[in-house]
């Protein structure tokens, strides 16, 4: 583990980006109504009716900030159990048809190894799981590149054992690493090319370079026609579309969201990634109050209050 006094610092970056995932995860969840409907209320900057509940994307975000706030490091065997104590407290958590599958046999005794690379004929899963939930993780190693590529493709092989599903969790905590380097100091690259420069080589790091040559004045329909929107639920139409926007509105929670949002798609999944990313670079103070005070209280569920309280020994 890290020095105390760094472990508490890292954890508090982490809070950050678990509180952009929790509020951009609640927040997109509520938009799954028609597209015209979702159009008017963007329009509008019509907030959603409280409370804001939050899905899988939250609660396994969870289960990695657990692990941190324990060990400094991601525990794949532990994190595996984390995973599937915080499915069987409650299941009903938007989990997709092969999550549901991995955890419950993880739960009857199957191992992680096991439960993780049978989907698929044996490749796993290259879905955008890994990445909905990396974020903090990528916030706590900020400073550390190839740490956070080591510990963002442990955190995701738990179930997510196709190379792309991994690599999804490995670009997006290279995002949030970058996201807390800029705000400490004017970073030397830009985020695309800092996330590039470090990605290990695969499909995905090509779609990632798309989005980088995509002008960010294009508009929203322009962008998820060339990158996807996380329709097909995998890593490699969702990640580069996050990006994209995530670079957009780097320096504003809000529009980040807004803009999000109005891509559809897998909107509750995209928003907690760009909501991650964002308040890694801004802070939980730059999320307004009221969209904080929007989410559903989870008290002691999936570890929520001790993993957000303060790091004091």
């Amino acid at each position: 583990m890290h020095q105390q006094h760094d472990h508490k610092e890292r954890m508090s970056l982490l809070q950050d980006a678990l509180w952009g995932v929790a509020v951009g995860d609640g927040f997109g969840e509520r938009f799954f109504v028609d597209p015209g409907v979702v159009e008017q209320l963007v329009a509008e900057r019509a907030l959603p009716a409280a409370p804001w509940g939050v899905t899988d994307d939250t609660v396994m975000a969870c289960g990695i900030a657990a692990c941190l706030l324990s060990h400094g490091e991601i525990v794949e065997d532990e994190l595996a159990q984390t995973y599937a104590l915080n499915y069987s407290t409650d299941m009903y958590r938007g989990y997709g048809g092969t999550a549901h599958s991995i955890l419950r046999n993880i739960c009857l005794g199957q191992s992680w190894q096991e439960a993780a690379s049978e989907p698929f004929s044996g490749t796993g899963s290259m879905g955008n799981g890994g990445a909905m939930r990396a974020a903090p993780l990528g916030a706590y190693f900020f400073d550390e590149p190839a740490r956070v590529v080591s510990e963002a493709r442990k955190s995701a092989r738990v179930t997510h054992w196709h190379p792309e599903g991994q690599a999804g969790a490995i670009a997006i905590a290279l995002a949030a690493s970058w996201a807390v380097q800029a705000r400490r100091a004017t970073p030397q690259q830009d985020l695309f090319t800092y996330v590039l420069t470090h990605m290990p080589d695969c499909d995905l790091k090509v779609r990632i370079a798309k989005a980088q040559a995509l002008s960010p004045n294009v508009d929203v329909r322009t962008a998820t026609a060339a990158l996807g929107n996380g329709s097909q639920i995998i890593a490699l139409d969702t990640v580069p579309f996050t990006l994209w926007c995530a670079a957009k509105y780097m320096e504003d929670f809000e529009e980040a969201m807004w803009l999000t949002v109005s891509g559809l798609g897998d909107r509750d999944t995209t928003c907690a990634i760009v909501g991650g990313i964002v308040a890694a670079r801004l802070g939980r103070d730059a999320i307004p109050s009221k969209w904080r005070a929007s989410v559903e209280d989870l008290g002691d569920a999936f570890s929520w209050s001790s993993i957000m309280s303060p790091v004091t020994s």
